[in-house]
């Protein structure tokens, strides 16, 4: 048993920090849109590209940038995407014209997505056991806050500055967090020239491919994407395939993958705890688009009203989190279960208030769901990731975030798209409302459904195999 590092939990909240403010921007810039079409003469279809950019690069990195994690450092990799990060939220502020915020916002979303996977599998590399469980609670928490908390923030800031300070407000933080990191994270034995070897080019340029496009008619769903570029998503079904098969090939040739196969097919609770992020992302992210649009547009609420009247949902979100991180040892699949019925229980109620009640109602039901998501994200990333052997922990926690970039990209274009048509059909906001929250309720029914099987694959697991800590000790004796 190795001995735990002793800044461990030090070095927890400044990659924690660093990671709040990478999933932030990815909502928190959506409230800011009009003043930058103002500002800088952009069209709404150039414009959107600052949200929709920055979430199809992040996605798009995620996987290979775990995997560079493993092979290079973990520390090193999360240092230059932090620095990266930094110096793109710095470009994204200054930036002159819309072509400048937007190669920004690009460069930006790959410097995020370099360093989320670092995250999970820098707490699996220096936690272990209850605490691992504990350090995952705080994770997820800070997962679904910064999701929630976007419309708020974004809100709060427009208010009292200019949108260029969305952007600006990191480089302070972020040039804090990397001095602490230089000085907390621990470092890695191996050297560059070591790891080499490692790599799989030919993996992460097909792995990539299907990302790209499968997310970029996603993405860009307000543009007409849907309809237009339809015929992408065959063929990003033709590259995961592709790259599925060039995986096996490389585990059967005994040379190192992208992402192990025996990840999905043999590590107990990581494909399923995949499915169930992804699906529960489709609701989870898309609900937060239909309700400001209906609080701006339907009732003609202020940015920052809107973004104050979700509040119950983050404080309940942030709170459940941490407590869930001290159950899920004790009560595993069982916790994600409980989580998803409450959130299905507060979104179902959220949806029939808001068709029949007033707006003001509406905070014990989003504090049901808040209370729910927080039972959900983050035992489902303790439960997905804590028998994955941590020499490959970077590339499997970024196929979790892959997935639940992808669910979040589906959410946001389905459910507005939905709140659209309906509107249309019936003239009604509080009706097209209902029907699209409705539907996130589904999402999240379905995401239950997923979650009920792993519990009871669970259930019949021989124990061994539900330690990880024992299943690493193994392999490292074996090798």
């Amino acid at each position: 048993m190795t001995q735990p590092l002793p800044h461990r939990w030090r070095a927890l909240w400044v990659t924690l920090v660093a990671g709040f403010m990478t999933l932030l921007d990815v909502s928190i810039v959506a409230v800011a849109l009009p003043s930058m079409q103002r500002e800088l003469g952009a069209s709404p279809a150039s414009v959107q590209w600052v949200v929709s950019g920055y979430a199809l690069t992040f996605g798009l990195t995620l996987v290979a940038a775990g995997r560079l994690g493993d092979a290079l450092g973990r520390r090193r990799m999360f240092l230059f995407a932090l620095a990266a990060f930094v110096l793109c939220s710095a470009a994204a502020g200054a930036a002159p014209s819309i072509g400048a915020l937007v190669a920004a916002r690009l460069a930006q979303g790959i410097a995020a997505g370099s360093l989320a996977p670092q995250n999970s599998a820098l707490i699996q590399q220096m936690f272990q056991g209850a605490e691992r469980a504990r350090a995952f609670g705080l994770f997820g928490a800070t997962i679904g806050i910064s999701t929630a908390v976007g419309p708020v923030v974004g809100g709060l800031i427009l208010a009292v500055a200019s949108w260029r300070w969305i952007f600006y407000v990191n480089v302070p933080i972020g040039i804090a967090a990397l001095v602490l990191a230089a000085r907390l994270l621990p470092r890695s034995p191996r050297s560059p020239r070591e790891a080499r070897g490692q790599l799989d080019p030919v993996g992460v340029v097909l792995l990539g491919g299907g990302v790209l496009t499968a997310m970029l008619p996603l993405v860009q769903a307000e543009d007409g994407g849907l309809r237009k570029l339809w015929w992408l998503f065959p063929a990003a079904a033709a590259l995961l395939a592709a790259f599925a098969w060039w995986e096996a090939r490389a585990v059967r040739r005994g040379r190192q993958p992208l992402l192990d196969p025996h990840l999905l097919t043999s590590t107990p609770g990581y494909a399923g705890g995949i499915a169930l992020g992804t699906v529960y992302f489709v609701g989870f992210s898309g609900i937060w688009l239909v309700l400001a649009l209906y609080f701006q547009v339907g009732l003609g609420w202020s940015p920052l009203h809107s973004g104050l009247a979700v509040t119950p949902f983050s404080a309940g979100s942030a709170v459940a989190a941490v407590v869930a991180g001290r159950l899920v040892d004790r009560l595993g699949r069982r916790l994600t279960v409980i989580g998803l019925l409450t959130v299905v229980v507060g979104l179902v109620s959220t949806a029939l208030i808001l068709r029949w009640a007033p707006a003001w109602a509406l905070a014990p039901a989003l504090l049901v769901g808040g209370v729910g998501s927080g039972l959900v994200i983050s035992p489902n990333v303790t439960m997905t990731l804590r028998n994955v052997p941590v020499r490959m922990a970077g590339a499997a926690g970024g196929a979790l975030q892959t997935g639940q970039r992808v669910g979040a990209a589906v959410g946001t274009a389905l459910l507005p798209g939905l709140y659209y048509v309906v509107l249309a059909a019936s003239g009604d906001n509080a009706v097209a409302v209902m029907v699209a929250v409705g539907t996130a309720a589904v999402a999240v029914a379905v995401a239950l459904l997923i979650a009920g099987a792993e519990w009871r694959a669970d259930r019949s697991r021989p124990a061994a195999e539900q330690n990880p800590d024992l299943r690493e000790h193994e392999h490292a004796a074996s090798s």
